[in-house]
């Protein structure tokens, strides 16, 4: 059989030589991605065979995926645009998981706040990374500030101890971690505000789309059938990500995957699709707030396939 190898390579490479697609995260997983280890099976269907690399804290995606290091990677809106900025602009997205981001500002239920513009007007002190988008953001909109800031540490150990403390927060993880633990909590969306980016969301390098658009739309397809099945029964591919992610308990992974049920399925579009005004509002934003200093067309930033 040996000696039909070489003619057979010749005639049919890519049986032998197709590569995995590298899918990277930028964080653990959790049910945040979800619908990305639900589609595992359904890659597989579409002839994808796509590897899901685990993310953590400051994973540079982006620079990943410019840099060719991976085919895929999981990114925030506002990193696209801040890319296109830099001259990064290979980079286009093609699947937004969360149509409101998650990104919140949690607060002591004690106090009684009432609003976002409440948190920043009172006594006390908000823990949260001045340098993110979304913070610059709240700044200009409601500055200057009364209440304190400091860097976020992570974890939510200080807002345990002191009822004055506010902080940074995904509303599918740190207020669930505080009620587990006991302490009564308040979240304010950030995208209350009127600054809601796509969140989530999936990237590719738009030479490489261009390339082979129907491998793409193939694994969007798989990808979208993926968080239809995890929004519907999110625990098989909860309880294999619990195998993976030691660090989240089930009950935990359960609650989270309901709480961001309403957060990224609407009633208005498919799972994970985008609209040029979306983009458009979120580019004039951070030229707002001095972000991003070149014209920024809209329409080079995502793909709906």
């Amino acid at each position: 059989m040996k000696r039909f190898l070489l003619p057979i390579l010749f005639l049919f490479p890519s049986l032998v030589f197709a590569q995995a697609l590298k899918l990277a995260l930028n964080w653990k997983p959790e049910p945040q991605f979800g619908g990305f280890y639900a589609a595992a099976d359904l890659f597989k269907k579409q002839g994808l065979d796509v590897q899901i690399l685990e993310g953590g804290s400051g994973t540079p995606t982006i620079q990943m995926l410019a840099s060719k290091q991976v085919d895929l990677a999981v990114v925030s809106g506002d990193e696209i645009i801040l890319a296109h900025d830099r001259g990064a602009t290979d980079v286009v997205a093609i699947y937004a998981t969360y149509q409101t981001a998650p990104t919140g500002i949690m607060t002591r239920g004690e106090r009684n706040l009432k609003s976002l513009e409440e948190v920043f007007q009172s006594e006390g002190t908000l823990l949260w990374q001045t340098g993110l988008p979304y913070a610059q953001y709240l700044q200009k909109k409601y500055g200057p500030f009364k209440v304190k800031t400091a860097p976020y540490p992570g974890g939510i150990g200080n807002f345990q101890n002191d009822v004055k403390i506010s902080q940074q927060c995904f509303v599918t993880s740190e207020p669930l971690l505080a009620q587990k633990a006991g302490v009564k909590e308040k979240t304010f969306l950030v995208s209350d505000s009127g600054f809601n980016p796509y969140v989530t969301v999936l990237a590719v390098r738009s030479s490489a789309l261009k390339e082979n658009p129907e491998k793409f739309k193939k694994l969007v397809e798989a990808l979208r059938q993926g968080w239809a099945q995890y929004l519907k029964d999110p625990k098989p591919t909860n309880q294999a990500m619990a195998k993976i992610n030691r660090a989240m308990d089930m009950e935990t992974f359960q609650k989270s995957a309901e709480v961001q049920k309403s957060l990224i399925q609407t009633k208005k579009a498919p799972l994970g699709s985008m609209t040029e005004e979306r983009w458009k509002t979120l580019v004039d934003q951070l030229t707002e707030i001095k972000l991003i200093k070149n014209k920024i067309k809209a329409s080079d930033l995502f793909q709906n396939l």
